[in-house]
């Protein structure tokens, strides 16, 4: 770590060059063939497997599992992907720890699962970077579907629609597709541009026609795309962040935890993306962690995560958590925060501690900070939706909305947990069922 750390202030380049190599490098790097036949080789193959149902998208995970260690790693791809077609980033960024492995009879019987989450990765990986796509389009059927979001949600419901043969075009505010997985995880978890080069390969199925910078309420209304279209499908996620409580966050150095994600997402060299010499971040979710954690391998000295309630409450899994202590991050529990302190620009942070019914105790615990990262929850953006949303769009079975004609899924829907993983079961479900009420089925 480059003596230059101790700089006051938000400074970009910290670290030397190897540094940031080394730091944001894969989480968990690809197995290679014999390590994936090892480790395939570990599963019992349940009947009525326990991993099948924590899975939200249902794949059929002892059966890709056998075909790695039949050496068929395509075949296996194909069984995953027909459940979940972004089963390479979720292979990547999924919570497997608290689905899939965490109800493992491996797990259960020895403290040590299957590494499902990373023969997934390698049978996805395996396919993907041959260019296959294992899947064709049936007939074109004549009708057209609009999805509005080009994340998880919305990526995954216009290949099942495109496959199915309808012709889907898919609209998204940004520049480039990808969503939440593009502009929200961090970066030490989807390296080289995969997000991209996903979209690329899905997008491969063909009758999907791409839109940027076209978002409701701005250049596209409701209205509109109920007239022109046979359906619509919302999947544009939550574009708006929850604003901080506390006397004094309007200062300079007070900033959106997906804000400062994203930007370092975007950045050619991480090097560039500047960074506090004390950072705080404040909220509980894989947000705050992946700020945190990132905050301290751009070279932060002192890096603190303030969250309202204490650890079983925090929406970020115990594997994050246990990622973040790893990584230096200083977690702090049961503490809200009250006042930015500082002169135009944050210096000093400061927070009461609660109970567990968030009463305040009296006590104050103040943070110096010259950067702070809320990650403190998102909001919809309705835009144009007033009949729909409040908070989220209320959506009833496979994300029927109460309008007819359209349908949701993803963060910005009502029932989700906020994962990757999720979205992508919603809007492949969302999908079969515009496909059944188009089609008459």
């Amino acid at each position: 770590m480059g003596s230059d750390v101790f700089q006051p202030g938000i400074v970009a380049g910290r670290l030397d060059p190897e540094s940031y190599a080394d730091h944001f490098s894969d989480l968990h790097p690809r197995l290679d063939p014999h390590e994936a036949l090892v480790a395939a080789d570990r599963c019992y193959f349940c009947h009525d497997a326990p991993c099948i149902t924590a899975c939200p998208t249902d794949i059929d995970i002892p059966l890709f599992i056998r075909q790695i260690a039949t050496g068929t790693p395509d075949a296996a791809a194909k069984t995953i992907l027909s459940q979940n077609i972004m089963g390479g980033m979720c292979a990547r960024v999924c919570p497997t720890e608290t689905l899939c492995e965490e109800v493992c009879v491996r797990e259960v019987a020895e403290g040590k699962p299957v590494l499902i989450g990373q023969l997934q990765r390698y049978a996805t990986d395996h396919l993907q970077e041959q260019g296959i796509h294992p899947f064709s389009r049936a007939a074109v059927t004549g009708k057209t579907v609009a999805v509005v979001g080009a994340g998880p949600a919305g990526l995954s419901c216009a290949h099942r629609l495109a496959m199915l043969g309808h012709d889907v075009v898919v609209m998204d505010a940004a520049a480039k597709p990808g969503g939440l997985n593009e502009f929200g995880i961090a970066t030490y978890k989807t390296t080289d541009g995969f997000a991209q080069s996903e979209v690329e390969w899905l997008l491969k199925i063909g009758g999907i026609t791409m839109q940027y910078g076209v978002a409701l309420g701005d250049g596209v209304t409701l209205a509109q795309l109920r007239k022109d279209y046979d359906a619509v499908f919302l999947g544009m996620g939550l574009g708006g962040v929850n604003a901080l409580d506390a006397t004094g966050a309007d200062k300079d150095g007070v900033r959106d935890a997906v804000d400062f994600i994203a930007e370092l997402r975007q950045a050619s060299d991480v090097a560039s993306v500047p960074i506090g010499r004390d950072v705080v971040v404040i909220g509980g979710g894989m947000t705050a962690v992946d700020a945190a954690v990132q905050a301290k391998l751009l070279g932060a000295l002192n890096v603190t995560l303030v969250y309202r309630r204490g650890r079983d409450r925090m929406n970020a899994s115990v594997f994050e958590q246990d990622l973040a202590a790893s990584k230096g991050v200083r977690i702090v529990t049961h503490a809200v925060p009250v006042e930015v302190h500082g002169n135009g620009a944050v210096r000093e942070i400061e927070f009461e501690y609660v109970d567990d019914n968030m009463k305040g105790t009296g006590q104050v615990l103040r943070i110096s900070a010259d950067q702070v990262f809320m990650a403190i929850g998102q909001r919809l953006v309705d835009g144009d939706l007033p009949e729909l949303a409040v908070n989220k769009i209320k959506v009833t079975g496979a994300g029927r909305t109460s309008v007819d004609g359209v349908w949701a899924g993803g963060d910005c829907a009502s029932g989700g947990d906020d994962l990757t993983v999720t979205a992508v079961a919603e809007g492949r479900d969302a999908a079969m069922d515009i496909h059944a009420q188009l089609t008459g089925g």
